[in-house]
C-alpha cells in the first residue's frame, strides 16, 4: 500500500511514460477526465433557452406575417365566430358564397398585418427571462416556454394588436367588406340582427395563432435532435432529454 501511495505522489514529477504502474494503481487513475464543456450551468441554460425562443419567434412569427400566413395555415386560420356562422350559411344559400369567403379572407389579412407588431414584444420578454425561470422552463413540459411567453406578453400584445387590427381592417378593406356583409344580412326579413365586435374577435384569434405556432416550434426543438442548430442548443436540451 505504501508503494502505491508513493508512486501516485511521484507521478506528476516523473510522468506516466517514465514508470511502469502496477495494475492496482492503474485502477485508481481515471482514464478520461470529465470535460468542463459538459457541465451545464445557469448561464448556459439561460442563453440556450433564449436562443431557442428567439429562433422560434423569428421563424414562426415571420411565417404568420407573410401573405396567407394565417389564411392558408389550417392550424391558425381564422374562421367566423359562432354568432356569424348563421350569417355565412345564409349568404351561401342566397348565392353569395364569394362575399362570405372574402369576409373570412379579410379577417386573416388583418391578423397577418397585425402580427408584425409582435416580435419586439416577444424579444423583450425573452430578454427578461431570469436564470430560475429558464431552468424551470427547460425542465418543464413540451409547451413550458410558450406558456411562459403567453403569461408574460398576452396583455401587452392585446394592447398592441387591437388598434393595429382596427387600422388593418381599413388597410386591407375588411371594414367595407364586413359592413356590406352585415348590412345585407340584417336586411333579410325575420333574421335576428347582428353587430359583432370583429376587432376584438380577430385580435384574440391572432394571439391564439401566434402562440400555437410558437408551441409547434418549441415541441420541435424539444423532440427533434436535428432542430438543435447550435452546439449550445444541443448541450442545453440534452439536459432536458435526461429528465
Amino acid at each position: 500500500m505504501k508503494t502505491i501511495i508513493t508512486l501516485l505522489l511521484l507521478i506528476p514529477f516523473l510522468g506516466f511514460a517514465q514508470i511502469k504502474l502496477p495494475d492496482q494503481v492503474k485502477k485508481v487513475i481515471p482514464t478520461k477526465l470529465p470535460s468542463s464543456s459538459s457541465v451545464l450551468n445557469s448561464t448556459d441554460i439561460s442563453k440556450g433557452l433564449k436562443e431557442a425562443l428567439n429562433n422560434g419567434i423569428t421563424k414562426q412569427v415571420t411565417k404568420l406575417t407573410a401573405e396567407d400566413g394565417f389564411y392558408k395555415n389550417e392550424l391558425v386560420k381564422i374562421l367566423l365566430p359562432e354568432e356569424l356562422q348563421k350569417v355565412d350559411k345564409t349568404l351561401r344559400k342566397m348565392g353569395l358564397g364569394s362575399l362570405a369567403d372574402e369576409g373570412i379572407l379579410m379577417l386573416n389579412r388583418a391578423a397577418e398585418d397585425a402580427v408584425k407588431e409582435a416580435t419586439p414584444i416577444f424579444m423583450d420578454a425573452v430578454k427578461n427571462i431570469s436564470f430560475n425561470d429558464a431552468k424551470n422552463i427547460l425542465m418543464g413540459n413540451e409547451s413550458a416556454a410558450t406558456n411562459y411567453l403567453q403569461t408574460s406578453t398576452s396583455t401587452a400584445l392585446y394592447t398592441k394588436f387591437n388598434p393595429v387590427i382596427q387600422s388593418s381592417f381599413a388597410k386591407v378593406g375588411a371594414d367595407k367588406v364586413w359592413a356590406s356583409i352585415i348590412k345585407k344580412y340584417n336586411s333579410i326579413p325575420l333574421v335576428s340582427k347582428v353587430n359583432p365586435d370583429l376587432t376584438d374577435y380577430t385580435t384574440n384569434k391572432a394571439l391564439e395563432g401566434v402562440f400555437k405556432m410558437i408551441a409547434v416550434e418549441e415541441k420541435e426543438i424539444r423532440t427533434n435532435l436535428n432542430s438543435r442548430s447550435s452546439s449550445l442548443l444541443k448541450k442545453v436540451f440534452a439536459a432536458q432529454d435526461k429528465k
